[in-house]
């Protein structure tokens, strides 16, 4: 048998040579080594020989599925499948080896495909037309060392009406920051805010005091970067930073701060920057005197700064007289650039804005501190939460957003293979994108082993919960997560729509004008509520309600219901009419609201073909409203709905 055996393995039905043609021209293109049969004439003992011999030596193994693999239950492919499921039976893990390639629109949960191909992430590539991400996916997956970014995110931010949906899915920044936790995850108590106990410690935002007054943004990376390296010490309770940074720029005492944290110490300081000099000065306050416990000042060139915020933590933990561990003391490396940490930290600052340019700019910012450091994890991983914010937030067409997020996920995977921002965005996409719910929970929890105490994560945790249903488990982790991060009003968010489709319209009210009296910007809060009045009859305080929606999709669809529930059909004609034909231009990614709206007004054929086009655009409101929504009750008995339920893998 001539030659060395090659890096991938292309399967495929010889009806798809042409795309597969196309797939296997990229790789070679890139320098990846493909075996691609063309051969016209099959079979034979020394064809089998040789097809045994390639699946068992390479690297990967890459089935292209297709409506014409669906029609064939026999074939020279299939057997080729059966081979590379075998040789899986031999490894640790398929998902290294198996790397599913979809072509046309056939679905993961359905296909005639051995159930081994449904344990990984699928790629579609519509007729075999490769990606630069796809590339990059499979040059990570070949690279040595390499963790297989193919399994199956919050920051105070003031809210903006830009955003064409209006149910927030917000995935922290501060996820992308975070160290590895060594805290076990304890039972939240009953109230909201837990009592402080003398080791419950927040962090405020730094103050700038530079000449210029241009460095806000390093302030705010200096005291996010020393609260991710408290929460590494075991026996320190860290308030989060959403919760602390709602005082940033306001004058309250420390101590009415700390008693609305749940603090015990307070961490303040400031920032001054001149030329390649930095100067910080960190002090410890006690919430409960306002007394000041201890202060320090530290100055350093800039590319010590890593050093210096380590020194910082390591200080006040034994200030606490908590021990800190020899991996948490060890003394980190110097910047290995200093111009890519100033792109990182001016790239977080961009990604808190929220809205469109915001994410572009965080995005600029992030591959520029990427491209002078391409071993810069923390870049790498808000790389990946921005490109996954932007699909979930429908800034952008769900499809492109989510296949960036996967390539930076990979390369954070590939830094550091316990990334528990990278696994938290892999998680995400399975469920948003793939709707494949046992590959998300699998993400989900390597993410949570590597941070189990991050309040983003098990904010996400208890959607992807309630989306299934299953409320008590919803519950739990969305108090777990309030438990850690009390003033979080995306939290209070999350926790007033698990509530609300679980039809307990009291508590959810409650925990919905909690978000609304720490956040009177913050998008979704008053549609939920007037949604929520809607079906308690009270269509008048409703439209009040929609009215001050900030968001304007979210403003326009529920002020139609709302007129609509008033007897005003000529009102709620005209506002749906202006929905529709902004829902109708080919870049709009929020086509669930005109379903919401015809749902609601009862007109079923109208509202499965806003349905329909939600599910194709993959927008993340379909999953969230369709199989709970008490507004869209009138669609449920339809035969279309259960298929859909099917389509996105949820429970009847």
């Amino acid at each position: 048998m001539p030659g060395q055996s090659k890096a991938v393995f292309l399967s495929y039905a010889s009806e798809d040579s042409e795309a597969a043609q196309r797939i296997a021209d990229a790789l070679k293109a890139a320098g990846i080594e493909v075996w691609f049969d063309q051969s016209e004439l099959r079979g034979g003992d020394t064809w089998d020989r040789k097809i045994r011999q390639e699946i068992r030596d390479c690297r990967l193994f890459v089935p292209i599925v297709s409506a014409r693999t669906e029609e064939k239950l026999e074939g020279y492919f299939r057997r080729e499948w059966k081979l590379a499921c075998d040789r899986t039976d031999d490894m640790a893990s398929e998902v290294s080896f198996l790397v599913p390639v979809v072509i046309d629109d056939t679905p993961n949960a359905s296909a005639h495909v051995p159930d081994k191909f449904r344990h990984v992430q699928w790629t579609r590539l519509r007729h075999g037309e490769v990606t630069p991400a796809f590339v990059e996916t499979i040059q990570t997956l070949l690279a040595p060392r390499a963790t297989p970014p193919l399994h199956s995110p919050r920051a105070p931010v003031k809210a903006r009406t830009a955003r064409r949906g209006f149910a927030p899915v917000f995935v922290a920044g501060a996820i992308a920051i975070g160290g590895a936790c060594y805290f076990a995850l304890r039972t939240p108590p009953a109230s909201v805010i837990p009592p402080a106990t003398d080791r419950s410690i927040a962090v405020l935002p730094f103050v700038d005091l530079s000449e210029k007054h241009d460095q806000e943004y390093f302030g705010d990376g200096m005291a996010e970067e020393i609260l991710d390296l408290l929460a590494r010490i075991p026996n320190l309770d860290v308030i989060g930073r959403t919760s602390s940074f709602q005082f940033k720029g306001r004058s309250e005492d420390l101590r009415t701060i700390g008693t609305k944290l749940g603090a015990a110490i307070i961490v303040e300081g400031s920032v001054r920057k001149a030329d390649a000099r930095i100067r910080v000065t960190a002090q410890l306050v006690d919430a409960a005197t306002g007394a000041r416990r201890w202060s320090e000042t530290y100055e350093r060139d800039f590319g010590d700064i890593l050093l210096m915020q380590n020194e910082i933590a390591t200080n006040i933990a034994r200030e606490l007289q908590v021990a800190v561990d020899a991996d948490t003391a060890r003394a980190p490396r110097r910047l290995q650039n200093v111009e890519a940490y100033r792109h990182y930290l001016r790239g977080r600052s961009a990604f808190d804005r929220l809205d469109g340019d915001g994410m572009l700019d965080a995005r600029t910012e992030f591959e520029q501190a990427l491209a002078l450091d391409s071993s810069f994890l923390r870049a790498a991983e808000a790389l990946a939460l921005t490109h996954a914010q932007t699909a979930l937030n429908q800034l952008e067409l769900s499809g492109p957003a989510w296949q960036r997020a996967q390539a930076a996920a990979a390369k954070a995977l590939r830094i550091d293979a316990s990334s528990a921002a990278a696994h938290a965005v892999l998680a995400l996409r399975y469920a948003e994108y793939e709707y494949d719910w046992d590959a998300a929970d699998a993400e989900l929890h390597k993410a949570l082993a590597s941070n189990p105490r991050n309040s983003d994560i098990l904010d996400f945790a208890a959607r992807l919960a309630i989306h299934r249903g299953r409320t008590d488990e919803a519950l739990r982790d969305i108090d777990a997560s309030l438990s850690l991060d009390p003033l979080n009003p995306y939290a209070f968010n999350t926790k007033g729509m698990i509530l609300f489709l679980a039809g307990d319209f009291s508590r959810a009210d409650v925990a919905l004008r909690k978000s609304v009296a720490i956040s009177p910007t913050f998008w979704g809060n008053h549609a939920i509520l007037s949604w929520l009045l809607l079906e308690q009859g009270q269509s008048q305080a409703a439209l009040k309600e929609a009215e001050a929606e900030t968001s304007d999709g979210g403003r326009r669809v529920s002020i139609a219901m709302a007129y609509y529930s008033l007897g005003r059909k000529k009102e709620s004609d005209a506002m749906l009419a202006g929905l529709v034909q902004d829902a109708s231009a080919p870049d709009n990614t929020w086509p669930m609201g005109p379903a919401l709206a015809y749902a609601y007004r009862g007109e079923t054929e109208e509202a499965f073909t806003w349905i329909a086009n939600a599910y194709l655009k993959r927008d993340p409101d379909i999953l969230l409203w369709l199989r709970n929504c008490p507004v869209i009750a009138s669609v449920r008995g339809d035969p279309r709905y259960k298929a859909y339920l099917r389509k996105l893998n949820l429970p009847e």
